[in-house]
Parts: structure tokens; C-alpha cells; sequence
């Protein structure tokens, strides 16, 4: 096996076993000194050499795919060269993959020929040279709480888990800012420090992790105060599909010198590059926090209580919204009790800090029946009505999730109108909304009664369409929505996604059934 290096990339051939070398390349093909020393593409280089006993390996679409065209299972030789790489106990086959194969709601499910945990960076680029070479198609995966499909090897891909690059690096006080692995979880960075806090807070915190929140510019509870995962990222690390590693994680604030690639991989599903680090800014943590929730008489009140409290709550952090159709299925199935003596037709959850914050509260809601908590506890209690939402639906049956926003002129008439056009389509249909209302976010959770054969997706998205809205506000496309792509992106734009797609990934190697290519 050779190893190659160029500008950073990391090239497995095994064509040619027994031999190990380095070049570097410029442009057009020719030869250039040498860059400086770079430590993860000397370890790439090391990692690489520990597969040198593999013999060359000739995959044949008939010895690796069914009659689907997906691959089941892969010759002993490459499987050998995995191990090499990440170790023996870190490539599953067989059943040890299933847990890998199917989503977190039950409704995607696929199959794997082997899953490959690699531990840091190198082994990563090590990976990604190796299945490019052998023209393995590889779906990365970091938590496993996507709810689209995105993570899923629903066509027999490579599974590349990244939960084992869970290093987490000290905060940097001065900078308010961490670098984490893309296997730490969202809730480690949030506990990094007692005075500081990821500006990013969703209810799967505990297992989501960086790279996948990365991925798919996760949103989340706090949106309203510090933006969705993008706005976090103050550098990043990442893997191309050919083993180039790519990074900048100085962390600084204003840095004007090129494209803006962290951006881009933010929302990216997985298709451009497979991230592995990221620098994260850190936020101080909210103190006074007052947390309520009154009880309205419907949508158009709930809205107009919601924007009154941006404008005049300064310290305003969250506006969530659910309704009593899923606050009956939780007291029902999950135990919980009636927040207020009452009941209402829809809720208002708002979150503020700072001094003032129970008297601003308190002014916007007025002579509303109302709970209010100022304890940690207290506070959790009352969060844990709209947090537990995305189980509601699954009391009932496995659901159909979508994640829609639209103007905030418009967001009445999507939250109020949203069941109306999934029960044209199929009567029988529970449908449960919740979602976030100060930033024009409804989730709209169904589960049906008709066969879920896109009937429920197409009346939601197209609806969303006609008031100018989006198909995906945060979960991303994945497999769940990519029909309904052109919906919300133009014949251009979708173009030119798949250019970029084909100038970093020109193999389709990385998740090559999700976004145009």
C-alpha cells in the first residue's frame, strides 16, 4: 500500500501492498517542495501503514450487492484493512450493526455491511481514502437523533460512526471558546465550564453530538437568543471524501482570508466533508432565569403575546409553543399532570433573564392564568411539557415529522392550518404541532391513518410553499424530504449544489443519496 500526500491529502492505493510513500503535488500535476509538517496527516500516514500487509482487493458488483444493487457484505480483505486502521473490536458486521441502521423515530430503516468507529482525525482520513479507493459509498454518523433519514444507511452504504472522537479540549476563557471532537455531546459542551454555555439547547442535548449538530445546522430552544449551530462555529476540522484533511480552528472573530467553508459544512448533511472537530464559542450562563407558561384561547392570541414579549422582554431567550392536543396524549401516556387548574386551547412557554425578568414577564402576560418557576427545578418541570412533545406522537404510532417554517406574518396560519391539509389528505390522522414561535418554526408531527406513502409530506410542504415558507427549518433534507426539494430551491440553486457537491466529493463517496449531485 502507498501513502500519498498532497496539500493535506491522504490517498489509500492498494494497489501496490508492501510500499509506502510521500509526495506532494501542486498544480496540474507537478511536483512541489514539501508543505510544512503537518501532525494529522503524519498520523494519517501511520495509520495508513498498519493496513500494508492487505493484499490488493478487487470488488466485483456481483461479490457485493444483492439484486437491489446495495452492498451486504465486503470481502474479508477490505474488512482486514478496516481493522487495520480504527482496530479489530471497532469495525462491526452482522447484528452488531443494527443499531446503527435505524433512526430514532423506527421510521428509516437500512443495513450496513460494517460500521467503523475511528477514534480521531487521521484515522478518519485513513477511512474515507480507503472506501474511496474501493468505491464504497460511506454515510457518517455522529448521535443518531436525526429525524430525516440522514444518518441511515438506507442503500447498503459504509456506516462511519464518530461517537468515539469525544475529546473535548479545555475552554479558552479569554476567547469564551472550546474545541470538541465531533463525538462529544451537546450536553458536555454545555457543562464544559459552571460560568459558561453552548447557545444551543434541544431536547436530544445528552446524545446529539457536535458533528451532527454541525451537519445539520441544529437549531433548538435558544435560536431566538444565539442562533442556530452555525452561528456557534468559530472554526472547524474536517475529512473530504479522499482523505484530504482540512482545518482552522484558531477560533478568531474576524478573519477575512477565503471562503468561509465552516459555513458551508454547517447544514451540509454529511455530503461535502465528514467533520471531526469543532471550535465553538461559549456563552455566559443565564442567570435570574425565569421561566412561564400561561394558557391562551387560541393561535392569533398566542402570537401576538409571543411578539409583544420580543419587543418589550429584553432578556427574552426562549418563546415555544404547543398546543392541548399533545399535552392530552402526554398526560395520558407519559404521566405527566395539567400544568395549569385550567385548560386551554394553546400554550405560550417564555424564558427570560436577567434582573428584571419576572417583571417583564409578568407584564406581558398579564391576567392570563399563568405558572411561573424561578428554581432549577421548578424551571425544568415546566420545560419538560414542551420538551417531551417529539414524543407524543410515538404514544400513537410511528410518526411522520416534518420541521416547516414560514414568515412571521404567516406563522398563524401555518400553526392553525397545518392539521386542516394533512386531514384532506387522510381523515383519520392524529396530527400534534409544537414548535417555536417567535422565529416562524412549527413541527408538525403526524401520525397517520392512510398509508404513509408521501400523501402527508406533500399536503404540509406544499402549503408551506404557497405562504413562502421552508420544508426544512432545521432537521435538514435527508431521505424524508428530498422529493420535495424543489419546493423551496430553485432549478439553479439546486445546480449548484450539486456542482459543489461534485468539486469536493467528485466519487459521490460521501452520504450520496441525500442533497442534489
Amino acid at each position: 500500500m502507498r501513502a500519498h500526500a498532497a496539500s493535506g491529502r491522504v490517498h489509500a492505493d492498494v494497489s501496490d501492498p508492501g510500499r509506502v510513500g510521500v509526495t506532494a503535488w501542486g498544480g496540474a500535476g507537478q511536483a512541489v517542495a514539501p508543505r510544512r509538517p503537518d501532525p494529522v496527516v503524519d498520523q494519517a500516514r501511520s495509520v495508513l501503514k498498519r493496513t500494508v500487509a492487505v493484499r490488493p482487493v478487487t470488488l466485483s458488483r456481483n461479490r457485493r450487492a444483492d439484486e437491489t444493487g446495495r452492498v451486504m457484505t465486503l470481502p474479508g480483505a477490505l474488512l482486514r484493512s478496516l481493522a487495520g486502521i480504527v482496530g479489530e473490536p471497532h469495525v462491526l458486521t452482522g447484528d452488531a450493526t443494527a443499531g446503527f441502521a435505524v433512526d430514532w423515530t423506527g421510521r428509516f430503516q437500512g443495513h450496513t455491511p460494517a460500521v467503523v468507529r475511528p477514534r480521531d482525525t487521521a484515522e478518519v482520513a485513513a477511512v474515507l481514502a480507503l472506501c474511496t479507493d474501493a468505491g464504497l459509498p460511506v454515510v457518517p454518523q455522529g448521535g443518531n437523533t436525526g429525524l430525516v433519514g440522514g444518518g441511515v444507511p438506507r442503500h447498503g452504504e459504509v456506516m462511519l460512526s464518530l461517537t468515539r472522537l469525544n475529546q473535548l479540549g479545555p475552554v479558552d476563557h479569554e476567547a469564551a471558546q472550546v474545541t470538541a471532537g465531533a463525538g462529544v455531546t451537546l450536553q458536555q459542551v454545555a457543562d464544559a465550564d459552571p460560568g459558561l454555555d453552548l447557545g444551543i439547547l434541544i431536547a436530544s442535548r445528552g446524545s446529539a453530538t457536535v458533528g451532527g449538530a454541525v451537519a445539520t445546522n441544529a437549531g433548538g430552544l435558544r435560536v431566538l437568543r444565539f442562533g442556530p449551530m452555525r452561528a456557534q462555529l468559530r472554526g472547524i476540522e474536517a475529512v473530504l471524501a479522499d482523505g484530504t484533511v482540512v482545518s482552522h480552528l484558531a477560533g478568531l472573530v474576524k478573519d477575512n482570508t477565503g471562503y468561509d467553508y465552516p459555513s458551508l459544512l454547517a447544514g451540509s448533511e454529511g455530503t461535502l466533508a465528514v467533520i471531526t472537530a469543532a471550535r465553538l464559542r461559549l456563552v455566559p450562563r443565564l442567570r435570574d432565569t425565569v421561566t412561564a407558561l400561561a394558557g391562551v384561547s387560541g393561535l392569533d392570541e398566542l402570537h401576538a403575546l409571543a411578539r409583544r414579549a420580543v419587543r418589550e422582554v429584553p432578556g427574552l431567550v426562549s418563546a415555544e409553543f404547543f398546543t392541548r392536543t399533545g399535552l392530552d396524549i402526554l398526560v395520558a401516556h407519559a404521566g405527566l399532570a395539567p400544568p395549569l387548574p385550567g385548560p386551554a386551547a394553546a400554550y405560550l412557554l417564555l424564558e427570560a433573564s436577567g434582573p428584571g425578568a419576572f417583571g417583564d414577564l409578568a407584564g406581558v402576560i398579564g391576567d392570563r392564568e399563568a405558572a411561573v418557576a424561578e428554581s432549577a427545578a421548578d424551571r425544568a418541570r415546566l420545560w419538560s411539557y414542551r420538551e417531551r412533545h417529539p414524543e407524543a406522537a410515538g404514544f400513537l404510532g410511528v410518526p411522520v415529522k416534518l420541521d416547516v417554517s414560514v414568515p412571521a406574518a404567516q406563522w398563524v396560519r401555518l400553526a392553525s392550518g397545518a392539521a386542516d391539509v394533512v386531514t384532506d389528505v387522510d381523515p383519520g390522522a392524529e396530527v400534534i404541532t409544537f414548535g417555536h414561535v417567535a422565529d416562524g418554526n412549527v413541527h408538525v408531527n403526524i401520525v397517520p391513518a392512510a398509508p404513509a406513502d408521501g400523501r402527508h409530506e406533500d399536503a404540509v410542504f406544499s402549503f408551506v410553499a404557497s405562504l413562502g415558507g421552508s420544508i426544512s427549518a432545521e432537521h435538514g433534507i435527508g431521505a424524508l424530504k428530498a422529493p420535495w426539494l424543489a419546493l423551496a430551491r430553485s432549478d439553479a440553486e439546486r445546480a449548484l449544489f450539486a456542482r459543489i457537491r461534485s468539486a469536493l466529493d467528485p466519487t459521490a463517496t460521501l452520504n450520496p443519496n441525500v442533497l442534489p449531485r
